[in-house]
């Protein structure tokens, strides 16, 4: 649970993060290894709280695809801890887990429908390259409208930056 690289807040141990703590432990169900870290900066923890919670209860992409793309994520960027709470998730949204393993191959695996090829193909393109090709844009664009596009790109934006961060301060389950 413990960091090399910081070490995490141990909730219940700085009064004055109380409340945040609560609404951590209210939407989470309680306060990861990755919010202990985060307590460091309760401006960041607020803002992370509220960021996560809109990208994955809040918008109007499918969660068998939601979660297909933070677990691929999870895989290009090495953040085992993410993979690992999110692979439960994944199994709740009907993603079995003949997929899940196949997440962790560096192509993707034909087992995938044309859909979930997809937005596979579009995490791949913005997690390895950042930039995403015009014609990737183009199909996306033939099956996703624009609030999808947008929920779909920061989904993934916002997951790099939840692996990135995991892995920068080597937090672990």
């Amino acid at each position: 649970m413990s960091s090399s690289r910081v070490m995490p807040v141990r909730p219940g141990t700085r009064p004055e993060l109380a409340a945040l703590e609560s609404r951590i432990a209210a939407e989470r169900g309680r306060i990861s290894p990755l919010y202990q870290m985060l307590l460091h900066s309760a401006p960041i923890a607020s803002g992370w709280e509220r960021l996560l919670t809109a990208v994955r209860k809040e918008t109007t992409i499918p969660a068998d695809l939601r979660e297909l793309v933070i677990l691929r994520v999870a895989v290009l960027n090495g953040a085992a801890f993410e993979f690992e709470a999110h692979a439960p998730i994944a199994e709740q949204a009907g993603v079995p887990a003949i997929k899940i393993d196949a997440l962790r191959r560096p192509k993707i695996d034909p087992a995938f429908d044309a859909r979930e090829k997809l937005v596979l193909r579009l995490a791949d393109a913005m997690t390895r390259n950042i930039k995403v090709p015009d014609k990737l844009m183009a199909t996306l664009h033939t099956q996703y409208d624009a609030q999808q596009m947008v929920e779909l790109v920061a989904t993934i934006a916002a997951y790099n930056m939840v692996s990135r961060f995991l892995v920068a301060l080597d937090i672990q389950h």
